[in-house]
Parts: structure tokens; sequence; C-alpha cells
């Protein structure tokens, strides 16, 4: 199955991304930045992250790799380059940190990106994910139209190549790809509200419908399951990300 970035890049998928900053996706990451340090932000987005970093590094240098370049922000101190996850456009053993944060869960050979960030990073190197789980994700009322339209949505995910569920595995694919001093943690946020998550499903199944025949008969009714979720009562939303630090 051939990888595609299930969201898109529709201007409410652009402006989510950067509203993201290194202070609330990094947090778990900055105390370990230093002066001099050459840190590389893989499937940057359009680098809200990845220019947090710049202040901790110093004279070091910041680097956001990203396959989509449009969308990389034209007035920045960050370095961006168009590049692939499966072959970084750095050296090997070059890097003191690899970042990434919402790109595991669109990954449909995580062992081998893994490897390939393990590849680039100096003897010591930190490597830094932030991986979603949706099978922890938090939903109140999570009600059967709730969960009908979650199905579609995860549906989307694995037909573009990537796994919804990629957090609660991201360790296990460190692990495998060579790393040590595996930590992880789960992090519950409120990445949008209850009722524009219903929205953005709805959205992203409606688009679906229109460009493609596949799964028709599922994606319709889970695209009717999200609309009536929106239209429903408030609730409560707060994604799992899980974060995890470790060392080649």
């Amino acid at each position: 199955m051939l990888e595609g970035y299930a969201p898109g890049f529709s201007d409410d998928v652009l402006s989510m991304m950067s509203a993201r900053s290194a202070s609330d996706r990094a947090a778990f990451l900055l105390r370990s930045l230093r002066p001099g340090m050459l840190v590389l932000d893989v499937g940057c987005g359009p680098g809200s992250i990845t220019r947090g970093f710049v202040p901790l590094v110093g004279e070091g240098r910041v680097l956001g790799v990203d396959v989509e370049p449009r969308q990389f922000l034209r007035e920045s101190t960050v370095d961006f380059v168009a590049g692939s996850v499966y072959a970084l456009p750095v050296p090997s053993e070059s890097v003191d940190v690899v970042f990434a944060h919402a790109l595991f869960e669109h990954l449909g050979r995580p062992v081998e990106a893994l490897r390939e960030i393990r590849r680039v990073l100096r003897p010591g190197g930190t490597l830094a994910l932030s991986t979603s789980d949706w099978s922890r994700a938090r939903l109140r009322p999570k009600t059967v139209n709730v969960v009908a339209a979650l199905r579609g949505h995860y549906l989307l995910r694995r037909r573009a190549g990537g796994d919804p569920f990629a957090g609660k595995h991201i360790a296990s694919y460190a692990e495998q790809a060579g790393f040590r001093e595996i930590h992880t943690h789960a992090r519950f946020r409120p990445d949008m509200g209850y009722r524009e998550l219903a929205r953005y499903v709805e959205s992203r199944l409606d688009a679906a419908l229109s460009a493609s025949s596949e799964d028709r008969d599922q994606l319709a009714s889970a695209a009717r399951s999200a609309w009536a979720w929106s239209h429903a009562g408030d609730g409560d939303f707060l994604q799992c990300w899980e974060e995890l630090l470790a060392v080649k």
C-alpha cells in the first residue's frame, strides 16, 4: 500500500498544524537541547514547532524535513529541506537530536524509518517522538455515532498506509530499530473541541467519498454518523500522545 498523508493539506489542516508550538508539543525534549547541537525535525510541516528549537541551540542548527515543501514558512530561522524519513538528506552520524511529532501514525514502514533515523544520529544521540494513539483517545460522550464516525476515520488512515493506533507500538518499533534507554509517557491533550473533531472527521469522509468509490457504503455511513455527532450536544475530547525518548 502506498503511503499518503490522510489529513491532506487543506487550509484547515495547515492552520491546525501552524498553531502547534515547541513549548506545547515538544516540552518533553526541550530540557535536553544544548547550544551547538544539530537538531532534525522530521515531518516538520510548516515548522511552527521546529522554530521553537532555534533559541535553545544557539550557534547550532535546526533543520526541518518534510515531503511536502509547499508547507515551509518563507520567513524563518529554520533551514528547511524536502525529503523523506526513509532517505534523510543528511550524512550518517551527523545529528545530535531527531524529533518527530505526528509522523509515525502516517507511516507504513515505521521500523525502517527508525533505522534511517538511527543512521543519521551520532552515537549517544537522542530520538524524541510524539505519536498519537487513537485507541486511547478520550471522548465523552462516546455514542454509537461517535464510534461509527471514528471507524471511518481509521479506515481512511489505514487506506493511506498509516496506523491510527501507532502510539501503542512505538516503543517496540524503536527497540526493533536498535535504540536503547527507551522511555515513554502518555500525554492527553485537547487538540480540538469535541464537535470540531466531528466536523473535521465528516469533512475528510466527504472528501474521500468525492474522490473514490472504494469502501463507499462504509464511508457514507460513517459520514452520516459524523454529521449526527456534530449536530448533537457538546462533549470532551482528549487525544492520547505517546511521547518517547531513546538513545542511539
